[in-house]
């Protein structure tokens, strides 16, 4: 075999038990899911913000981005519901580079990813007690996601994953909210037939076991844009792709008709910067059409304390990956946003 055993991995139940979510921070997560249930049914008439670097690779930094995000979401909290992006899996498209702090938590140390499962279970624990705030992170790795499904409230399926049957059989048995994004081609059938196998009950293996699910309601779609075959970026976000997308979700007769708008990628064209408009240019098209209002219920924006992208992870407070928003100018975003809803 051309596999080579480094050590062996912990089973779930051996870090459950080292690293248990308490009766106390249960219960305020399963307080986060609802209110985020809630505006995804269109009871509370809330924006979902999922928010915050494109990957966390350093806890210090990213407690002192949350300390400033926890400030703005007390202030915004009436219009707002603030889910950190807590993504510890990073896809790399030719497989190079950071793969994210689950696997490798020290960026100036090998990869480890039993030191990773250890990391990431222990941060996400001190965020929801620390602060009280919903977490969202992306299922890269069905193998490992089963470690920190206890303490997700909101899961992301990424534009490289949405085929995946198995992201989407797994999707079916998640008792939280679900995005799935449209393919890296854009073609929103693919995003479709996601959210369809999300919504509905399958028989399928997961976690060494076989399964069965009764579906999940609260999978949705999230447009981020794609890219043709010359690796030009365009966008999805327009009045024209919207009435498209809401013509599209009922032809589907979709139980749940929700979506959510990605600020970044192709829909910035990668500009980082661009994120502002891409809000202000979908919040005129819910003013301006009533379906589109109805399926749009919030954003992801990424976001960190330092503009741009430091590869080498020498900025304090700066994304490794992909280029986010200042801290700064993510409190000018969100304010405005409030205020024009």
């Amino acid at each position: 075999m051309s596999f080579k055993k480094i050590c062996k991995i912990p089973t779930k139940q051996e870090l459950f038990n080292l690293l248990p979510l308490s009766q106390n921070l249960k219960d305020i997560k399963q307080k986060n899911d609802q209110q985020i249930k809630n505006i995804l049914a269109s009871k509370i008439d809330k924006m979902l913000i999922v928010i915050g670097p494109c990957s966390a690779h350093d806890e210090k930094a990213l407690f002192a981005y949350l300390d400033m995000l926890y400030k703005i979401s007390e202030q915004t909290k009436e219009k707002l519901f603030i889910i950190p992006r807590i993504y510890t899996s990073k896809p790399r498209t030719t497989g190079q580079g950071y793969k994210g702090m689950l696997h490798q938590p020290d960026l100036l140390s090998s990869p480890s990813i039993k030191d990773g499962i250890f990391a990431v279970r222990n941060l996400d624990l001190k965020i929801i007690k620390d602060y009280g705030f919903a977490i969202a992170d992306e299922m890269l790795y069905t193998s490992t996601y089963p470690y920190i499904e206890d303490l997700l409230s909101y899961v992301a399926i990424g534009a490289r994953s949405v085929e995946n049957q198995e992201h989407r059989l797994i999707a079916s048995g998640i008792d939280c909210a679900v995005g799935m994004k449209n393919p890296m081609c854009g073609n929103l059938s693919v995003m479709f037939n996601a959210i369809n196998t999300g919504q509905n009950g399958h028989n399928f293996m997961y976690d060494e076991f076989e399964v069965e699910t009764d579906g999940n309601y609260f999978c949705h779609g999230v447009l981020r844009g794609f890219v043709d075959n010359d690796n030009n970026h365009f966008s999805n976000y327009s009045y024209d792709s919207l009435l498209k997308t809401v013509q599209l979700y009922e032809n589907q007769k979709l139980k749940n008709k929700s979506l959510i708008i990605d600020t970044n990628h192709s829909n910035s064209g990668k500009r980082f910067d661009k994120q502002k408009d891409v809000i202000k240019d979908v919040i005129n098209s819910i003013k301006k059409d009533n379906s589109i209002k109805k399926i749009v219920k919030g954003f992801m924006i990424e976001s960190y304390i330092e503009e741009g992208a430091d590869e080498k992870g020498t900025v304090f407070g700066k994304s490794v990956t992909d280029p986010c928003i200042g801290i700064q100018e993510t409190k000018k975003i969100l304010f405005d946003l409030a205020d024009r809803l």
